[in-house]
């Protein structure tokens, strides 16, 4: 065994008080000899000011204040791990020398908060035995369409050929070699520079599609789509490179920081490919968002994949008792992890339906995870509602599923 590095350190640390038997956390050992590991995983989104800040414009000792109060939420829950959104809309979380500070701060896009939130993150986080997963979005630029309500020195406006507008929002286009290389040296600066235990990206590659629109990369596709036999095939090319050569560059400059995708919940349906989940979801990744999140797992471009099942048990279209065993399917003998994304806030949410007005409907989830060895663990969205609960649905997970806190499992070293 190689010597113990600090990181390392500090979580042997504050996880020698844990328990070493009982629970259901993936890797428990039966007779109780080593640590439960189980991921469990809480993403805290900046974008729009969704979970944190709670609104742009706090001074930096209460926005520090209200991190650290999500932060000591996750201990309190029993859970494990952090994933927070730092590059919410093509701006930063840390002084970045490629992008502008976020407007989540402060409320103007570019202005210094007065402190660095991802440094605090970190080590906040490391000191609570948490791990922290700095969670970036590739493509979004902007919620509207109006570059000039950017920073005069954003990379969009003095690049104005490598957006799109689409669906009220702006996009870099990912068709352009010269973005995918941008987007990715604006997100790697934050693995230099930080001690992050992992890259994370959601489900937002090519955008989702908005009916009657079009996402017009006809020039980049005339120029570059040539040995392809369609535009899908293209932009299914351009989003395996995204992550492929984002896995290489994280490998190269840290290879201990883990590299992970959280997409949306169906791959393809039974109906379109008999490969698919039995599903019939009204989305696809790999037809409409061009994302082959599948080709990833079994190429071991990623280190784990936490797919968002945002669905009850029995639902009519998505059924989350059999999306669940399609990716345990998925991940097995590859050496992906795979850890769930859970619905939290649809928890007590009167436009849901009635699945989500019974308090144990998360915990059943948990219980049917339970059964299938792949799952890892499951990542909970989102921090507001932790901390808030409204009907108890994660109380209940906590009471029936995390009765002592839990490492996260151990990177993986290659394919099983």
């Amino acid at each position: 065994m190689g010597p113990i590095g600090r990181r390392g350190f500090v979580a042997g640390t504050v996880f020698a008080a844990f328990a070493t038997t009982g629970g259901e956390g993936a890797g428990a050992a039966a007779g109780g000899s080593r640590p439960v590991r189980d991921f469990r995983g809480v993403w805290i989104a900046t974008v729009s000011n969704r979970d944190w800040p709670s609104r742009p414009g706090l001074t930096a000792d209460e926005q520090r204040a209200e991190l650290l109060a999500h932060l000591d939420m996750a201990v309190e829950r029993r859970l494990n791990t952090v994933i927070l959104q730092v590059r919410p809309t093509a701006d930063a979380l840390w002084p970045s020398p490629y992008e502008p500070w976020a407007q989540c701060l402060t409320g103007v896009q570019g202005r210094d908060p007065g402190w660095d939130p991802l440094r605090t993150a970190v080590a906040e986080a490391h000191d609570r035995g948490l791990e922290l997963h700095a969670w970036f979005n590739p493509y979004r630029v902007a919620h509207h369409t109006d570059p000039s309500r950017l920073v005069a020195d954003h990379p969009a406006r003095l690049h104005p050929e490598w957006v799109l507008p689409y669906g009220g929002k702006l996009f870099y286009n990912p068709g352009l070699p010269e973005v995918r290389a941008f987007v990715q040296d604006a997100m790697l600066d934050a693995v230099r520079r930080y001690d992050i235990d992992a890259v994370h990206w959601d489900d937002y590659f090519y955008p989702y599609p908005v009916k009657g629109e079009v996402f017009d990369d006809d020039a980049a596709y005339e120029r570059y789509g040539g040995d392809f036999p369609d535009k899908a095939a293209w932009r299914r090319h351009n989003t395996d490179l995204l992550v492929s050569e984002t896995a290489a560059r994280i490998k190269e400059i840290k290879p201990d920081v883990a590299f992970g995708v959280s997409p949306f919940g169906v791959w393809r349906n039974a109906a379109t490919d008999p490969e698919g989940s039995d599903t019939r979801g009204g989305v696809q990744t790999y037809d409409d968002l061009y994302a082959d999140t599948r080709k990833w797992i079994r190429e071991g471009w990623i280190d784990y994949v936490i797919p968002q099942l945002y669905w009850n048990i029995g639902h009519p279209a998505v059924d989350y008792a059999k999306a669940l065993p399609w990716w345990g399917a998925v991940v097995r003998g590859t050496g992906v992890a795979l850890h769930i994304g859970e619905a939290l806030y649809k928890c007590g949410d009167p436009a849901q339906p009635a699945a989500w007005h019974d308090p144990q409907e998360l915990s059943r989830h948990l219980t049917l995870a339970a059964r299938y060895p792949s799952v890892g663990g499951h990542c909970y969205f989102a921090a507001k509602e932790v901390a808030a609960d409204p009907i108890g649905a994660m109380t209940a997970v906590v009471a029936d599923h995390y009765p002592t806190r839990a490492r996260p499992p151990r990177r993986r070293s290659g394919p099983e």
